[in-house]
């Protein structure tokens, strides 16, 4: 058998990732692959054999103390050959002495403790058709706050500073942000992109279930009626309640696992994941 040559994806060979996550049935967003480069553009793996790809990975670097893995796939009729392992080990190198989070499906959890992770809770993906419910009135465009609160913000709630990254997120052409200020200060935010199957609505904070449904009910009505997907923590139970309340049923779970300690994080305060992808 030929020996894997791994290499750096460059960013616009990211797709290529991206195309086989959606065939692996995780649904990514139209518009991601540009924003997943921002963080790191070393970050993404690419295995090949005789020049034809056979496996990826990505470790996104977010800063010098943490990185999210995500993209580990091999080809059916690669498997079982060491290529996952050779391309794992490329990419658990180029993080370092970093703490490294993912989502991984539920059965490959026995593989990722062997690798030192630890399992922190499930996230779930909900899903469903709903009708375009009507805009509420005190919900503002998300680009027409100042970013630097939203940027306090998200460091609640993620492990690391994502500034440029979320920048890009928010104004990706597609991508729909929305906030809610009470008393001048930001409560709740979000953003609902297209995705390679119906919406998905990601990150979703806010203070509480109250503010995380406005905005929810401001992105649904900007991106109309059709199918959409929100992926919660499952021990926000605020969170899950309001995905029900939208009609989502669940349709998919993973398992956020770290491989050391993280800062304290408001879980309570996400309403909807970022991306499995990149956290």
């Amino acid at each position: 058998m030929s020996d894997l040559h791994i290499r750096n994806l460059s960013p616009e060979e990211i797709t290529i990732a991206g195309d086989w996550a959606a065939a692996e049935g995780w649904n990514p967003g139209r518009g991601d692959a540009a924003c997943f480069a921002i963080p790191d553009a070393r970050g993404f793996f690419v295995g090949e054999i005789d020049g034809e790809p056979v496996a990826t990975v990505s470790c996104v670097n977010y800063d010098d103390r943490f990185a999210f893995l995500g993209f580990y796939i091999v080809r059916s009729g690669f498997r079982g050959a060491g290529h996952g392992l050779r391309i794992w080990n490329a990419a658990i190198a180029h993080a370092g002495a970093r703490v490294i989070g993912l989502d991984g499906v539920v059965a490959q959890q026995d593989n990722y403790r062997k690798s030192g992770f630890k399992l922190a809770y499930a996230n779930i993906r909900y899903g469903g058709n709903v009708a375009a419910p009507p805009k509420p009135a005190d919900v503002v465009a998300l680009d027409t706050i100042p970013f630097a609160p939203v940027e306090a913000d998200d460091a609640t709630v993620f492990p690391a500073a994502r500034g440029a990254f979320l920048r890009a997120w928010i104004n990706t052409p597609g991508h729909l942000g929305r906030a809610l200020l009470r008393d001048g200060k930001l409560a709740a935010w979000g953003v609902i992109r297209p995705c390679r199957t119906g919406h998905k609505i990601g990150p979703l904070v806010a203070d509480d279930r109250g503010a995380a449904e406005a905005i929810a009910q401001a992105l649904l009505a900007s991106a109309g009626a059709g199918e959409i997907f929100l992926d919660v923590p499952a021990v926000n139970r605020e969170a899950i309640a309001l995905a029900e309340s939208l009609g989502l049923r669940p349709v998919f779970e993973t398992a956020r696992m770290y491989t050391g300690p993280i800062p304290p994080l408001r879980i309570d305060r996400v309403f909807g994941v970022t991306s499995f992808e990149l956290g």
